[in-house]
C-alpha cells in the first residue's frame, strides 16, 4: 500500500462523506433563500429519507430496484415536506420569521415518535447496494464502490440543479425570490405556490441524501440531529447558494477525512472551529451574499418607544411573586421541584430574550452561556472545596466572561449568520466539555455538585432559586429601561442613526451580548444545584433550541414572553413525559399553540387583556 494510495483513497472517503451532506444542505440553503425559514426540522427529512427507503428497498430487487427505492423515498419526502409546508408553515408565514422556528421544531417532535412508532426503537442496518458491494483498488488502497457511487450521485444532482435554477422559468423566480421576494409577488407571481413547490424540492433533496446513505450508515432515531448540526455548518458556504453549499460539504467533509489522522480528538470540534473562522473573515459565507438590512428580522410595523411597566402590571408581577412565595405553604414537594426548574428555565428564557429581542442579536447558542455557568459552579465545588455561595457567584462572571469572547466576534455578524456562528462557538464549548473527560468527567459528567447545609433544605434552596432567578429577570428588565437598553433597541432599530448620534454601536451590541450571557449563566450555576450534577447535555445544541423554543413560543416582542414560554414548555415537558410517545402529543401542541397564537402566548394574553393592565403598545 503507497502513501499516495492511501491519502487518496482518504480524500475519495471525504467526498463521499460530502455527497450525503450536499444534499441535505442544499436542500435547507433552497428553503431558506426563497422562504426565509431556518428549518430545524430537516434532519428529520433525511432521517425519513433513510426509513422510507428502508421499507422500499424489501420490495424492490435487484440494482434497478435500489435506485428506483432511492429517487421514490426522495419524493415522497418531498411530498411530506408539502404537506408539512400546507398546513403548518402556511398559517404562519405572516408571523415573525422566527417564530416559524417553533412549528418546525413541533414537527421534529412528531417526526422522532411517527418513525418510533412505525419502524420501531431498534437501529437498521442497511442492505449493501446490489452491484456495488465490492471495493476498487486504487494504488494498493481498496475504496468501496459505493463511495465513488456517492460522489458521481453529488455531481449528478448538482449538475440538475444547475439546469434547474439556470435553465428553467421556475428557477429563474426562485433565484429572484432568494434576492427580493417581495417584489417578485409585486410582478404578480403566486409566491404560495413558489414556496410549496421550495419546500418539495429542499426536503426532496434531505430525504434523498438520508436514503442513499443508507447501505453505509443505515437508519436510526438519532439521525436527525446528528445530521443537523453538520448541515448547519455547511451555512459557510453561503446561505441560499448551491455551490456554497457543495463547496463547504466538501471542504468539512475533507477536514474531517484528514484531520482524525493528524489530530483524532479533534473530530467532533474541528468543523465548528473552521465554520467559525469563515465567518469571522467572510460573514456572509464563502458564496453568499451580504443581507440586506432587516432581511431575516422580524418583519412587522416599527416598534413604539419603551415605556416602563404600567401600574396595574406591576401589581400583577408582585401578586405573581407573592404566589410563589405562598406555594411552599399547599404545595406538595414535587411541585416545589418543578416550580424551581420553571424559575431557572425562564431566568435562561428572559436573557436570551434580552439579546434577541431588545438586541435584535438571534443567537442559536445560548447553552454555551447556560452549560458554562454550570461547569464553572461545578468546576469550582469539585476541584477547590468552593461553597454553593461562592460557586454561585463565580459562575454568571465566568459565563459573562465567555460572552465576552464569544461576542467579540459574533455582534460583527447579523441575521442568520449571526446566529449560526453563536451555534458553532456552543458547539465548540460542548465539544471541549465533552471531550476533556480528565477534567470535566466527559460523558459521565460531575456529580455530587449540592447546595450548602443551610441551603440543602428543599424549601430553602426553593426560596433561593425563585428569589434569584426573579432578581435576574428583574435586572434584565431594569437594565432594558435604562439609558444602556434605549441605546441597546436604537442599535437594533437603526444601525446608520445609532452611529451617527455618537453611539458605538458594536460595543453597545457586545456589552448587551455579554450581560445576556452573564444572566444565562446564572441560571446555569442554580441549575446544577438543583440537580446535583452537570453533563455536556447543557451546553448541546437542544439545550440551546429549548430557550429559543420558549422565547419563541411565549413571544420575542414582549418581556413576558420568555417567561410565558418557559412555563409552558417546562410544564408541558413534565406532564407529557410521562406517556410513551411524548414527543408526538408535545410536538402538536406545540404546532397548535403556533397556529393559534402567531405571535406568541403573551403576545396573543398583550392583545386581550393589555388594554386593562394600561398595556396600549409593544414592550420591546
Amino acid at each position: 500500500m503507497s502513501d499516495l494510495g492511501f491519502y487518496l483513497v482518504q480524500a475519495l472517503t471525504g467526498l463521499s462523506s460530502a455527497s450525503a451532506l450536499f444534499l441535505v444542505a442544499s436542500g435547507l440553503s433552497i428553503i431558506f433563500g426563497v422562504t426565509r425559514v431556518v428549518n430545524f426540522a430537516h434532519g428529520s427529512f433525511y432521517m425519513l429519507g433513510a426509513y422510507i427507503a428502508y421499507t422500499l428497498v424489501e420490495h424492490l430487487a435487484g440494482a434497478f430496484g435500489f435506485w428506483v427505492a432511492v429517487l421514490l423515498a426522495g419524493v415522497g419526502v418531498g411530498i411530506i415536506g408539502v404537506v408539512v409546508e400546507l398546513l403548518i408553515l402556511r398559517r404562519v408565514y405572516q408571523a415573525p420569521e422566527l417564530f416559524q422556528l417553533v412549528a418546525t421544531f413541533g414537527v421534529i417532535l412528531v417526526i422522532q415518535d411517527l418513525a418510533l412508532l412505525v419502524w420501531g426503537a431498534e437501529d437498521l442496518f442497511g442492505p449493501a447496494a446490489p452491484g456495488l458491494e465490492g471495493t476498487v483498488n486504487i494504488l494498493g488502497t481498496r475504496l468501496p464502490e459505493y463511495d465513488l457511487a456517492l460522489i458521481v450521485l453529488s455531481l449528478l444532482v448538482l449538475g440538475a440543479l444547475w439546469l434547474l435554477f439556470h435553465r428553467t422559468r421556475w428557477g429563474t423566480l426562485v433565484r429572484a425570490a432568494t434576492e427580493d421576494r417581495e417584489m417578485v409577488g409585486a410582478l404578480g407571481v403566486n409566491q404560495a405556490w413558489l414556496f410549496t413547490g421550495t419546500f418539495f424540492l429542499g426536503s426532496m433533496l434531505a430525504g434523498l441524501g438520508g436514503a442513499a446513505q443508507l447501505p453505509k450508515g443505515g437508519a436510526d432515531l438519532l439521525m436527525d440531529f446528528n445530521i443537523l448540526a453538520a448541515v448547519f455548518v455547511v451555512v459557510v458556504g453561503g446561505m441560499g447558494s448551491i455551490a456554497g453549499a457543495f463547496l463547504a460539504a466538501v471542504l468539512i467533509s475533507e477536514l474531517g477525512a484528514f484531520g482524525i489522522l493528524v489530530l483524532p480528538q479533534s473530530t467532533l470540534v474541528l468543523m465548528f472551529v473552521v465554520m467559525a473562522v469563515v465567518l469571522i473573515f467572510r460573514p456572509w459565507g464563502l458564496l453568499g451574499r451580504p443581507e440586506a438590512p432587516g432581511q431575516h428580522g422580524q418583519v412587522g410595523p416599527p416598534e413604539p418607544p419603551l415605556r416602563p411597566p404600567p401600574p396595574r402590571l406591576r401589581a400583577a408581577g408582585l401578586t405573581l411573586l407573592a404566589a410563589l412565595l405562598a406555594l411552599p405553604g399547599f404545595a406538595e414537594d414535587f411541585t416545589l421541584v418543578l416550580a424551581v426548574e420553571i424559575a431557572i428555565m425562564a431566568l435562561f428564557a428572559a436573557s436570551l430574550h434580552f439579546a434577541m429581542g431588545p438586541g435584535g442579536m438571534v443567537s442559536f447558542g445560548h447553552a454555551a452561556f447556560f452549560g458554562g455557568g454550570a461547569y464553572a459552579a461545578a468546576l469550582l465545588v469539585k476541584y477547590a472545596g468552593s461553597p454553593m455561595e461562592v460557586a454561585l457567584l463565580f459562575a454568571p462572571t465566568m459565563a459573562g466572561v465567555l460572552a465576552l469572547v464569544f461576542g467579540w466576534f459574533c455582534v460583527r455578524l447579523t441575521g442568520v449568520y449571526l446566529a449560526m456562528l453563536t451555534l458553532a462557538f456552543a458547539q465548540v464549548g460542548w465539544s471541549i466539555v465533552f471531550q476533556w473527560g480528565e477534567v470535566t468527567g466527559g460523558d459521565d459528567g460531575i456529580l455530587g455538585i449540592w447546595p450548602s447545609e443551610w441551603a440543602s433544605d428543599r424549601l430553602a434552596f426553593y426560596y433561593l432559586s425563585v428569589l434569584a432567578s426573579a432578581g435576574g429577570i428583574l435586572a434584565l428588565q431594569y437594565v432594558l429601561h435604562s439609558p444602556f437598553g434605549y441605546a441597546m433597541r436604537a442599535c437594533r432599530d437603526s444601525v446608520v442613526r445609532s452611529a451617527s448620534i455618537g453611539i458605538d454601536v458594536q460595543r453597545q451590541q457586545w456589552f448587551a451580548f455579554a450581560f445576556s450571557g452573564m444572566l444565562a449563566g446564572l441560571a446555569g450555576g442554580l441549575y446544577v444545584f438543583s440537580k446535583g450534577s452537570v453533563f455536556p447535555d447543557e451546553m448541546s445544541i437542544p439545550r440551546s433550541f429549548d430557550a429559543l423554543i420558549m422565547v419563541l413560543l411565549g413571544g420575542v416582542k414582549t418581556m413576558l414572553g420568555p417567561l410565558a414560554g418557559a412555563s409552558t414548555f417546562t410544564w408541558l415537558q413534565d406532564e407529557i413525559g410521562r406517556f410513551e410517545y411524548w414527543r408526538l402529543i408535545l410536538g402538536a401542541l406545540i404546532i397548535a399553540i403556533v397556529v393559534a397564537f402567531p405571535q406568541g402566548i403573551a403576545g396573543f394574553l398583550r392583545a386581550r387583556a393589555g388594554p386593562w393592565f394600561g398595556i396600549r403598545e409593544m414592550e420591546t
